[in-house]
């Protein structure tokens, strides 16, 4: 008598996209998708939401920290050692590799030889840091607003972290034949559009108003200056520059947010 398929089998597409989607850019413990060989940008329209799940914890993290006394500052930086620590670093990993390999590479072969060594140099260091230091202090003020106003910056700076990876990966072409950038497949349009669709979405949702404008427009700032960048330094996108480009969002977005006038009306919010 032939056994019967697992349950898994029987799970929406949709489910099965999610939770591709996380075990890739998450460490939570989630069960494997019943299509396992699936590509990853394939799953890259779920991006946004894995984005809105780390960031509510790192924001939910903050708002706690703050209301129980926590300097903020601190609660800040508590808020984005557990969005590392829920990722792996995968993508501070990649912000760090970035930076090594444009700035201490000569040539195209030499900037992805050294983003290759898992080994940080100077620069990935200094990256690291100074990344670091801009989303701390800009959620630290905005906090002394009001903590929900960090929480929610958190929030839709994850989210729209993730979707701008995808746009990056479809507009250019993996820079090697090998590698997690050309072994995760290549973005179709209609996935790409989706992420769009749902990372946007998820941003108005957090940001209704002048916050939302302020922060797209910093995300397509970032997005499309790192993606001109990776093409002229080694003509495409690796794993590490979609990692870093997540990143480098995240602090263009905190910016652009904390640049708004303080309080709830700066992020749509009625007052």
């Amino acid at each position: 008598m032939a056994s019967e398929k697992p349950a898994s089998v029987w799970r929406p597409w949709w489910v099965d996209d999610l939770l591709h989607a996380l075990m890739f850019l998450t460490r939570l413990p989630v069960p494997a998708p019943a299509r396992g060989d699936r590509p990853l940008m394939h799953t890259g329209w779920a991006f946004p939401l894995v984005g809105l799940l780390v960031g509510a914890v790192g924001g939910g993290t903050l708002w706690l920290g703050a209301h129980a006394g926590v300097p903020l500052l601190a609660s800040a930086l508590i808020a984005l050692a557990l969005t590392a620590f829920l990722t792996g670093a995968l993508h501070e990993d990649g912000l760090a590799d970035l930076a090594d390999g444009f700035g201490g590479g000569g040539t195209k072969e030499r900037k992805i030889e050294i983003m290759r060594d898992s080994r940080v140099g100077s620069y990935g260091v200094l990256a690291l840091v100074i990344a670091t230091g801009i989303k701390a202090a800009c959620l630290a003020n905005l906090a002394i607003a009001a903590p929900w106003l960090a929480a929610f910056g958190l929030m839709a700076a994850h989210v729209l972290g993730r979707t701008a990876i995808l746009p990056i990966a479809y507009c250019l072409a993996p820079a090697t034949a090998t590698g997690l950038g050309s072994g995760a497949g290549r973005a179709k349009p209609v996935t790409t559009g989706l992420c769009l669709a749902l990372g946007t979405l998820l941003s108005f949702a957090l940001l209704p108003g002048t916050g939302f404008i302020a922060a797209l427009a910093a995300t397509a700032l970032a997005g499309g200056a790192t993606a001109l960048l990776a093409k002229r330094q080694i003509g495409g996108y690796t794993g590490d520059v979609l990692g870093g480009s997540e990143q480098i969002v995240e602090c263009f977005v905190l910016i652009a947010l904390t640049m708004l006038p303080a309080g709830a009306a700066g992020f749509g919010w009625p007052g």
